[in-house]
């Protein structure tokens, strides 16, 4: 019997890896005969990298790059196993995880060290490229990040624009004769579960601008200044950025991604599995198992599990939830995708037990539930 295990993380717990791993070890605690594929999988958001590199077999690269306030850090690219592809994850370098809550301010963080990254990548020769866009603590359009990458933002004195999304009120210049030529001969996937346009009521100020410190007065003043951005942008490329599906993915990022990089944006879940060739492995499986810490209606807007299930459905596999934590009240929403779901926390084990002791939790459920499937 083969069994694909294809979670992601469990935030605050487990890695996506660590997931799977514990997944494995139930089962093979029930039956070591039992063919388990390990397939950590992710959205596109923060860890997505992570899981791509270790899935494929691939490595990462650290290098010496600006953190969203402006301090070196250490920051790395990932490289999939086919060694020719380049993951690169905005939250790795323009991350809120990087940022202690008091130093959370999206008029001065900037995307400048992704372009770093994305840099260094083109430097060791790369011209296939995964954008993560999940996590960012930026609201500056990308503009950092297109900086790092020769663009010159200038104001009306031809002056350069100091970094953050609290400058872009005063572009008036964007210059790309110094913008890297080699963007041009390499091709950008974006992966992101983000449809939010640039600006406006549901745009990247007002909808994600509070998470990353902005005060309802910045959230005006950044949504004005995105919006300056995408004027002086279409001007520019022809591209209208204000209500485009996704640009207000990362802060803005998302919009500079599909004007200046001719980026292709798409599911996160879908260009993960992708990557690690899931649909291959569903052939020859008997059952598929997924999970993440927490599952509720919000996991069928093209979370990991939604992403597994579609897929295994495709391929007329059954497949099994097994989350930390599943919402009652969107069981009805969820059961049509599942052919089991089951949650951790449960009458005799509570949220706090299964965070503090995860991985032994997650093992001893996955033992029972898949026992209990072997025997109808």
């Amino acid at each position: 019997m083969k069994i694909i295990v294809a979670p992601d993380s469990f935030k605050g717990s487990l890695s996506a890896t660590g997931a799977a791993q514990a997944m494995a070890a139930g089962i093979h605690e029930l039956d070591s005969g039992v063919d388990v594929v390990l397939l950590p999988a992710a959205d596109g958001g923060e860890g997505t990298m992570n899981t791509m590199v270790e899935a494929t077999g691939g490595k990462l690269v650290a290098k010496q790059v600006e953190d969203p306030i402006g301090r070196t850090i250490s920051a790395s690219y990932g490289i999939l196993g086919d060694g020719k592809t380049c993951v690169i994850e905005i939250a790795e370098a323009s991350g809120l995880p990087l940022l202690k809550k008091h130093e959370r301010n999206p008029l001065i963080a900037s995307s400048y060290g992704t372009g770093e990254l994305i840099r260094h990548a083109l430097d060791a020769g790369f011209r296939s490229f995964i954008i993560g866009l999940g996590g960012s603590a930026t609201n500056d359009g990308g503009a950092g990040m297109l900086e790092a990458l020769g663009m010159k933002l200038l104001d009306e004195n031809g002056k350069a624009l100091a970094r953050g999304g609290g400058e872009l009120g005063r572009l008036v210049t964007l210059d790309r004769s110094g913008f890297d030529s080699r963007i041009t001969e390499s091709t950008f996937l974006i992966a992101s579960d983000v449809e939010n346009p640039l600006v406006g009521e549901h745009g990247a100020s007002a909808v994600f601008g509070p998470q990353k410190g902005a005060t309802s007065e910045n959230v005006r003043q950044l949504d004005g200044n995105l919006r300056n951005f995408a004027d002086i942008t279409e001007r520019l490329t022809g591209v209208k950025l204000h209500d485009k599906k996704g640009s207000g993915a990362a802060g803005g990022a998302g919009g500079a991604m599909q004007a200046f990089f001719a980026g292709e944006m798409r599911r996160g879940v879908d260009v993960v599995l992708e990557a690690i060739s899931f649909q291959r492995y569903v052939e020859t499986a008997d059952l598929i198992i997924t999970g993440e810490g927490r599952t509720d209606s919000q996991t069928l807007s093209g979370k990991t599990p939604f992403g597994i299930a579609e897929a295994a459905k495709t391929g007329g596999k059954p497949v099994i939830l097994i989350s930390g934590m599943v919402d009652r009240r969107s069981l009805v929403l969820l059961k049509p995708y599942f052919t089991e779901i089951h949650s951790v926390v449960s009458g005799d084990i509570t949220a706090e037990q299964s965070k503090k002791d995860a991985f032994r939790q997650l093992k001893h459920k996955t033992h029972k539930v898949v026992e209990t499937y072997l025997k109808k």
